[in-house]
């Protein structure tokens, strides 16, 4: 595990897996709060046949020719969803869940018709399924970096408007805001989000990195924007013990290690959340408890006026 701080390699790798946290988790808040917790399960696996499609379009494994396809497929299945929730009367899970169905079924089409070609062997799709953060590049923490900059700043310049359309988009409707373009706009930087993070997590488990950091981070506190913060904080902190932990054991992924490590604490939150958490909620309940037996032994120990009165009559 020491070899963390000596290896360039693993500093890339530690470097981007935090900086994936970071974004996921900030831009994954909104996306809970909105109840969109599939949203980013779904676009994970819409960008498999996007991903697919550019590499036959162009025949080579190219980052960012996979990620323009990626994010292209996303944002297209984003106005998918969109769509029929606005045309018909199907709620938008369910939209989110034929989406997630039909592209990740073509996806997989795809994906086996490359690998029974003749260039399939050398594609190295597979790894966008289960993720594989070993094999980061600068360029890749430098997309990381741009791409946690972009969203960062996205919510920073518009957290007013997202904070509406999260907790009341008819009033933010009535005062002039474009809640269809906000809403797109916020689906669009979800997916932009999913997309850098398939190939360190992969499309199974990119969805996780973007809720997990934020139902923690709820169990903390009330103000949203303090939520937001923990939310990237304990994301970043995710990608950090996950890459740590895979150093320093063979044969471990780093992507699933993170997503196990972003459990954890949000296990320990459910447990010890200073409002929320299971241990808070026993220790009120127990000095409730105690507070009203006090209160009781005072009362049997003084001796009720109704008593009195009854004692008098007598």
């Amino acid at each position: 595990m020491l070899n963390l701080f000596t290896d360039p390699n693993l500093q890339w790798i530690l470097v981007g897996s935090m900086l994936l946290g970071l974004s996921t988790g900030v831009i994954g808040t909104f996306a809970y709060l909105r109840k969109q917790s599939l949203i980013g399960d779904t676009l994970a696996h819409a960008a498999l046949p996007g991903i697919c499609i550019a590499f036959m379009l162009t025949g080579v494994k190219s980052i960012a020719f996979f990620m323009l396809g990626a994010i292209i497929s996303g944002m297209i299945a984003t106005v998918g969803i969109s769509w029929i929730t606005r045309h018909s009367r199907i709620k938008p899970d369910a939209a989110m869940g034929i989406v997630l169905s039909v592209f990740f079924g073509l996806g997989i089409v795809l994906l086996t018709q490359i690998q029974h070609s003749s260039y399939g062997n050398q594609s190295g799709l597979d790894k966008f399924l289960f993720g594989q953060a070993a094999s980061m590049t600068a360029n890749d923490v430098y997309t990381m970096m741009g791409v946690a900059v972009l969203l960062v700043i996205a919510c920073a310049l518009l957290f007013k408007e997202f904070k509406l359309i999260s907790f009341d988009s008819g009033y933010a409707r009535g005062l002039g805001f474009s809640v269809t373009t906000l809403e797109q706009l916020l689906l669009w930087l979800v997916t932009i989000a999913v997309v850098v993070g398939i190939q360190a997590v992969g499309v199974v488990l990119v969805a996780a990195l973007l809720i997990t950091p934020a139902v923690a981070a709820r169990y903390w506190t009330d103000r949203l924007g303090m939520m937001t913060i923990l939310s990237g904080l304990f994301g970043a902190l995710s990608g950090a013990l996950g890459t740590w932990i895979s150093a320093g054991t063979e044969n471990l992924p780093t992507g699933p290690l993170s997503v196990l490590t972003a459990t954890a604490i949000f296990v320990a939150s459910v447990l010890f959340g200073p409002r929320r958490g299971l241990v808070a909620k026993l220790v009120r309940r127990y000095s409730a408890k105690r507070d009203w037996e006090a209160a009781e032994n005072v009362k049997q120990a003084s001796g009720s006026p109704s008593s009195k009165k009854k004692e008098v009559s007598a």
